[in-house]
């Protein structure tokens, strides 16, 4: 899966890959988590866009997007089957500009964050599909979901689940939505080949959403490790408040 993802590259740099004509200026985002706006790259009318969406799929058809699950990840092996994604799928795929992400491995009962970036260190895109939901009274919400594939051997031993991650020379076909065929897109629908990635495990403070620093991105040290794994002490157990006479009288 993916529940958090990283840009550091100038919003420049970003421009010049994905091609799109806008020039927004964004600072560097280290700990980018769902329900968060993500910068979006989007083809409309033959023409590359940047946007900012919502992290957090909503489908047109629901009434009211509060009452229904938080979708961050689409299932590339159900994308074209799922309601809540199938139309998108054929009609309004899109990327989102990432350096890096971070997955949680279970180990020793716990779990620890490790910050998963392309070996060669280029940015990348995040397969993804957008959706605008129109509400009665004629509000708006463009929200966007990640996609997901089977992990190769490498990163099967952080989670089973990868985000599909695509190079430029895949920008195009994955972008291009003027046919009502998904199938040129779907081959693209995978996870990356082994050796592709690498990672290193980062501190727990990524856990916190809030946290959104440079630090978060660095191997973890022998010294934050040890306060992390060290036993938490056991809260001690508070006394029960004698009741408080309310003046109003009781039998019991």
């Amino acid at each position: 899966m993916c529940g958090r993802f990283v840009i550091t590259s100038p919003p420049a740099a970003v421009r010049q890959l994905f091609g799109y004509l806008e020039q927004p200026n964004f600072p560097p985002r280290h700990n980018i988590a769902p329900t968060q706006p993500v910068p979006v790259v989007i083809v409309e009318n033959g023409v590359r866009h940047f946007k900012l969406m919502r992290w957090g799929f909503v489908p047109s058809w629901v009434k009211d997007p509060r009452k229904i699950a938080l979708l961050i990840n689409a299932r590339s092996e159900t994308i074209k089957e799922k309601p809540a994604f199938k139309n998108a799928m054929r009609r309004r795929r899109c990327l989102i500009p990432a350096d890096g992400y971070y997955e949680w491995q279970v180990s020793g009962g716990r779990k620890r964050p490790f910050f998963i970036r392309r070996r060669d260190g280029r940015l990348f895109g995040l397969a993804a599909l957008a959706e605008n939901w129109i509400g009665p009274n004629g509000e708006e919400l463009e929200t966007v979901a990640i996609v997901t594939a089977a992990a190769s051997a490498d990163l099967a031993v952080l989670h089973r689940r990868v985000p599909v991650t695509l190079t430029p020379d895949d920008f195009a076909r994955w972008l291009d939505c003027s046919s009502d065929d998904a199938a040129p897109a779907m081959s693209l629908l995978k996870g990356p080949l082994p050796g592709e990635f690498t990672w290193h495990e980062v501190s727990t403070r990524v856990n916190h959403a809030d946290n959104d620093d440079a630090q978060l991105l660095l191997p973890i040290t022998d010294e934050q490790r040890a306060v992390q794994d060290a036993p938490k002490p056991r809260a001690a157990p508070r006394k029960a408040s004698p009741p408080v006479d309310d003046g109003q009288g009781s039998l019991f």
